[in-house]
């Protein structure tokens, strides 16, 4: 999709791992970028190299705060928010501050929209909506009863995205991410996510450590799945497709024990002792979903959605990107 007269799109959280993707995207593409981060857990060098892009512009600023909110919306056609606290551990730790960020700022930035009269708001929704749901694969009018205060704020997006929708007038689409995975995605951290956290732990050679037995299973969705339905989010003129949700991911599911095989047989290719590496196994965390897996054929018939990467497509494209950016923390530790 070609820009036109230089559209102005504000990424809220345009500093993390999806976020930044969304940037090199769009300013790629001849748009007009606005990056909205407070760099808690984004980090500047996920977007520096825009920096001198007259194009390019960054706004260090909370969502929590209503003033940060306007002043990065001011100008804005679209906007992407993909600005959140993640994390489930994190989220039964300190509920309170992941409520005031996915909740309270996610309705900030939807009444800033408002005011500002965007065209679309397009907001990362979460997989985790679908909670103790059993019922495989996810579709998105059935839900079950979120496990987790991450889960709840991530609904309660949802709602009020609804709401404003019906109230109000603003379109809103909801993007149910489903475990994305990919270059730049963070290893560092007590929340790290699962691929990145493997792949330092298998580059230093030590022991990944599996919650259960592995056989939970998901949907690893690569990033620019994630990056080509935010885009079709963003422009479609199928009236039926807005102001509505939509899983985001490839559509197969994997366990976390054939993760690590094809963690191990890719990252071997690069140092063979890493085949050799033993996984360590401890308890099933808390609020955790056993399985998740998603139907897409609401997103390929509505948006045109056909993902690229397969999720061993994906892994090989990522693994390669973290053997060259993350080697040489690992092998530090």
């Amino acid at each position: 999709m070609q820009a036109q007269s230089k559209i102005t799109i504000l990424i809220t959280g345009g500093a993390g791992f999806i976020g930044s993707a969304l940037c090199d995207n769009f300013i790629a593409k001849g748009y007009k970028v606005v990056c909205l981060d407070n760099l808690a857990t984004g980090h500047l060098k996920n977007i520096e190299h825009h920096f001198s892009n007259p194009d390019f512009t960054f706004i260090e600023g909370d969502i929590r705060n209503m003033d940060d909110c306007q002043k990065a919306v001011n100008g804005a056609d679209y906007v992407l928010h993909e600005a959140a606290l993640g994390s489930v551990p994190r989220s039964l730790l300190d509920p309170v501050t992941t409520n005031d960020v996915n909740v309270g700022g996610f309705l900030n930035m939807l009444v800033a929209a408002r005011d500002a009269n965007v065209k679309r708001f397009v907001y990362a929704a979460s997989s985790s909506t679908y909670g103790d749901s059993e019922a495989l694969p996810k579709v998105e009018d059935k839900i079950g009863k979120p496990l987790s205060p991450y889960a709840i704020t991530k609904y309660v997006n949802e709602l009020y995205a609804e709401i404003f929708s019906k109230t109000y007038g603003i379109e809103t689409i909801g993007l149910r991410y489903f475990n994305v995975f990919g270059r730049r995605q963070d290893p560092n951290g007590a929340y790290a996510a699962v691929i990145p956290k493997f792949v330092s732990q298998l580059m230093a050679h030590e022991s990944p450590v599996v919650n259960g037995d592995g056989n939970y299973s998901r949907d690893f969705t690569y990033i620019d799945n994630v990056v080509q339905m935010n885009e079709l989010a963003l422009f479609t003129n199928n009236k039926e497709a807005v102001n509505t949700v939509y899983n985001t991911a490839f559509g197969e599911r994997t366990t976390l024990n054939d993760l690590l095989r094809y963690l191990k047989k890719y990252l071997s290719v690069y140092d063979a002792a890493i085949a050799n590496v033993q996984v360590t196994h401890g308890p099933n965390r808390a609020g955790d979903i056993p399985h998740s897996l998603a139907s897409v054929e609401k997103a390929k018939q509505l948006l045109g959605y056909s993902p690229k990467f397969s999720m061993e497509e994906g892994l090989k494209e990522a693994t390669g990107w973290y053997w060259n950016n993350l080697r040489s923390d690992a092998t530090e530790k």
